[in-house]
């Protein structure tokens, strides 16, 4: 097996995701929230998924999310694919007179726009997924209060992360489906189940 060398736009994403998310921890955890940007890209690598763009991609995803990092100021740090992939990975948390929107809007608009994604965006979002539902039964194991923490009841967040696993593997029947969001799909698929 080959080793590639390591890409300064991957390490220019881990700095600019890790100071953009310094301070911030993990929700019910001491964890710095860079573990998950960082887990995320790791998923895709176990996965398959070994291109800088998406793994650079999956480091930054939740900057426009969670951080004041703004979209122009990602633009002008890193490639437009880059760019469209964390931008097709993100929510739009706020409305047009710059209030939050409800959970469930956000979610449900969410949902739809992954539906049309690209692969590389739906591959970032089910990664995405995939560690937050690792992450739940983690902390299952060590907390009883888990689902207190989310904006939504039990039944809403499983719902959610159901129907957007669905709607990352599109239209297409599972033998279609790209084997990489296939495997990725039936993680997040397993762990729902075991809500």
């Amino acid at each position: 097996m080959k080793m590639r060398c390591w890409n300064s736009q991957v390490e220019k994403a881990i700095r600019v995701s890790a100071a953009a998310h310094h301070g911030q921890l993990r929700k019910c955890s001491s964890l710095p929230y860079f573990s998950h940007p960082a887990a995320v890209a790791l998923i895709l690598i176990r996965a398959g998924f070994d291109d800088d763009d998406v793994i650079s991609a999956a480091i930054l995803h939740d900057t426009l999310e969670g951080t004041d990092v703004t979209v122009e100021q990602l633009h002008a740090e890193f490639p437009s694919r880059v760019c469209a992939i964390v931008e097709g990975a993100s929510e739009r948390k706020l409305d047009s007179n710059g209030e939050t929107r409800s959970w469930i809007d956000r979610k449900r608009e969410h949902i739809e726009h992954v539906r049309r994604a690209t692969l590389e965006v739906r591959a970032v979002v089910l990664a995405d997924k995939l560690h937050n539902l690792h992450s739940i039964a983690g902390d299952l194991e060590r907390l009883e209060s888990v689902w207190s923490r989310f904006n939504a009841p039990k039944t809403d967040v499983l719902w959610y992360h159901d129907e957007i696993v669905s709607a990352a593997c599109g239209e297409q029947e599972t033998s279609a489906l790209d084997s990489r969001l296939a495997s990725l799909a039936d993680e997040c698929r397993e762990l729902i189940k075991s809500f």
